[in-house]
């Protein structure tokens, strides 16, 4: 059954979550934090969580949490008259796929993985004997793109939080030399 409304809505960072039909929303806490360490430095000390301010936060935070989880619901609702369809080209699918996925990038949602749990995007690859394409969800396990899927319809959706991006260590770059570009001329 559905989770009591009083639940916040954010992204643990899990990949599968649990298996609740609402998704891995309903039974998360908040990631907003007011509080000294949370503060930048040289900055004045906020205001303690029992505050009047800090209530106020955690109120606004709380109802924020609602009316996130209400959204996803109700898209996730809506979409479920999607599943099972597909459209007569690939071009047709591709423009579903892509027209769904903007929606759900809108609200910061992804669909989850069937087969592994993950949040991904829904995508319309070519293949042979499929006029349509397929339908595959994009995804990244362990620093590797992956493709779960490939029916010729819409999959199951169940929406969850889009995962927060992960810092790069190191940018890929290409060092260039320090003369590129520059004329040199010798003096002799």
């Amino acid at each position: 059954m559905a989770a009591p409304d009083d639940q916040p809505d954010t992204y643990d960072g899990g990949p599968a979550g649990g298996g609740s039909p609402e998704g891995d929303l309903a039974n998360e806490r908040p990631t907003m934090h007011v509080g000294k360490s949370e503060q930048p430095s040289g900055s004045q000390p906020s205001a303690p969580e029992n505050s009047e301010t800090g209530q106020m936060l955690k109120s606004l935070q709380w109802e924020l949490n609602r009316i996130q989880r209400t959204v996803r619901l109700t898209l996730q609702s809506k979409l479920q008259g999607l599943v099972g369809q597909s459209l007569s080209t690939l071009n047709e699918n591709r423009e579903l796929a892509n027209s769904i996925q903007k929606m759900l990038d809108t609200h910061s949602l992804r669909i989850r993985c069937p087969q592994c749990g993950h949040a991904s995007i829904l995508r319309v690859s070519p293949r042979k004997g499929m006029p349509g394409g397929a339908f595959v969800l994009d995804h990244t396990i362990e620093g590797k793109r992956t493709f779960h899927g490939g029916s010729s319809s819409v999959p199951p959706i169940q929406l969850t939080a889009k995962p927060e991006r992960k810092a790069k260590a190191t940018a890929k770059t290409r060092p260039q030399p320090a003369d590129a570009g520059e004329l040199q001329s010798k003096v002799g």
